[in-house]
């Protein structure tokens, strides 16, 4: 029987759980795993940083629902990847980080890049591991895989000496493992399915809330229960996409106000975090149903009348099934109460939506970008500021076709975001909302679309400061602002020099044809616009 190297073993593994694309950042610890890639014919993306490929990996695992894959090398490799990592974590999207390592036989010798790496990455990680032999490698990824799906999922991490990829083996020395992870969604009891169904059944002022623990590939089941129930809606995180637009439950709004009077809320993989006030905006007489995948999410920070550990998507399946034999409660005067404060607070920022003051206001760049990229897109936001008042603007309606940075608010996604975007959905425009401040992270990713002929195109909201961070320095120490400001710069000429598009743009009535200009250019693009500074009556820091 033929030999076969430590590489295309991970790679033949991996290929079995449905990976076809890896993302990475070229090292000389990782040699041997990227031909093994390159020998099993799975698609092999380079980018500029670490940071990115392991977004993309994030990505790839969101919009697919199979395991993302990024691979870099030792040391710096895996330290410049951690961010990307707690990204993930918080988000709890199941991604595999392989990483080269020294060879065995320099343990504790000083070798180059030498680093006990599991001890590093496994706060923010599942299951982080080192392969020590090259027969089982197909074992590790299987483990890997099998703790980056359980819960909600999240990052995993295997680190592979340079000798343990490198060495053959007989291939029929390998076993091979297989069904060796749950492929069923977890789906409640029918006692509980009946108890909420008959709390929905009572309820009179009944809110539906989804979350990013509602994954993409299982939300599907929202839209048909939501209008079975005819109640309200309203997303957070990963789960914006869920539902068109444009739909006449879907709020973005009057969440608030909607929980301050709901007599019940069923809470979809959703965090009760800084994002939902803690849970505390709920009504203290409402009763609260939680969903998630995760145990440890149920009752945190708000408590939960019916707890249960399953599937969203799935529990969704199950209650809509035994929702629609009750029939329709009668919620119409709720949620047409809630269509009117939604319709009466849009109104409110159209005059800014429709200004044509100069530097542009936010809310019209906001506006005309989401008008621009309509429902069909899939766009990645990065920023503040600017990814708070742009997405409650974003007409996309495919579930995970929103990519936000998730909880842990990190800048720098949307490139790695974009590029995994633009690999599986080739013929959809792919669009990154920037921040001026986060452009700076990962920007450079525009050589990696150019190099690789992916016309993905950037819209950066450019007010030359650090808009959210300068709001808190305002409020606590106004005479002594440290650190806030960029000033106007020309970003959109660093991609024009790197063999993109660029454009500037000063004036509110311009942007459209900018934003058309760009994508008929063929190329990747950026446009950058400049925005006016606006001052935020609250901070997140401050909830």
């Amino acid at each position: 029987m033929a030999g076969i190297h430590g590489g295309q073993i991970i790679a033949r593994a991996l290929k079995t759980e449905g990976v076809d694309t890896i993302f990475t950042l070229t090292g000389g610890h990782i040699v041997p795993i990227l031909d093994g890639f390159v020998q099993e014919g799975i698609r092999v993306m380079d980018v500029r940083h670490e940071q990115t490929a392991a977004h993309a990996a994030e990505a790839y695992g969101r919009l697919t629902g199979r395991l993302g894959v990024a691979a870099v090398t030792a040391g710096p490799g895996v330290t410049d990847s951690i961010t990307a990592l707690a990204a993930a974590h918080f988000s709890g999207t199941p991604m595999l980080l392989l990483a080269g390592r020294h060879f065995i036989r320099q343990e504790q010798k000083g070798g180059l890049q030498e680093m006990d790496h599991p001890r590093l990455v496994s706060p923010v990680t599942r299951w982080a591991g080192t392969a020590w032999e090259t027969a089982r490698l197909a074992d590790y990824v299987a483990i890997a895989a099998r703790h980056a799906f359980s819960g909600r999922g999240g990052p995993v991490f295997l680190d592979v000496p340079l000798d343990v990829q490198a060495d053959m083996v007989p291939e029929d020395s390998i076993d091979w493992p297989r069904d060796y992870r749950a492929n069923q969604p977890q789906s409640a009891d029918d006692e509980t399915v009946a108890t909420t169904a008959e709390l929905l059944l009572k309820a009179r002022r009944p809110v539906i809330f989804a979350g990013g623990g509602l994954k993409p590939h299982r939300a599907g089941a929202l839209r048909p229960f939501v209008e079975t129930l005819g109640a309200p809606v309203f997303l957070n995180g990963a789960a914006r996409g869920s539902m068109p637009y444009d739909h006449r439950l879907l709020g973005n709004r009057a969440r608030s106000l909607a929980f301050n009077k709901a007599d019940l809320v069923v809470a979809l993989g959703v965090d009760w975090d800084f994002r939902t006030g803690y849970g505390a905006k709920i009504n203290e007489e409402a009763k609260v149903v939680q969903v998630d995948a995760e145990p440890s999410r149920i009752g945190w920070n708000r408590a939960a009348d019916i707890g249960v550990v399953a599937d969203p998507g799935r529990f969704l399946v199950q209650l809509g099934e035994r929702a629609a034999s009750y029939g329709r409660n009668n919620v119409d005067t709720w949620s047409a109460e809630i269509r009117e404060v939604e319709a009466a607070r849009l109104a409110e920022s159209q005059e800014a939506a429709t200004s044509d003051d100069s530097p542009m206001h936010p809310e019209r760049f906001a506006s005309d970008v989401a008008e621009f990229f309509g429902p069909d897109s899939i766009v990645a936001v990065d920023g503040g500021d600017i990814v708070s008042t742009t997405a409650r603007r974003l007409q996309v309606s495919t579930p995970g076709h929103l990519l936000d940075p998730g909880p842990f608010g990190t800048l720098g996604t949307g490139p790695g975001y974009a590029l995994a975007a633009k690999i599986l959905f080739p013929d959809k425009l792919v669009g990154i909302v920037f921040g001026d401040g986060a452009f700076g992270f990962n920007g450079f990713e525009f050589d990696t679309f150019i190099r690789h002929e992916l016309p993905i195109l950037g819209v950066v909201g450019n007010d030359g400061v650090w808009n959210n961070i300068k709001t808190f320095h305002k409020a606590f120490y106004p005479e002594r602002l440290v650190a806030t400001d960029l000033g106007e710069r020309p970003y959109h000429q660093m991609v024009a020099g790197l063999g993109g598009h660029g454009s500037f743009v000063r004036k509110p009535a311009k942007l459209t044809a900018h934003l058309e200009a760009a994508r008929e250019s063929g190329l990747p693009a950026l446009v950058n616009v400049r925005i006016a500074e606006t001052f935020r009556a609250s901070s997140n820091y401050a909830q």
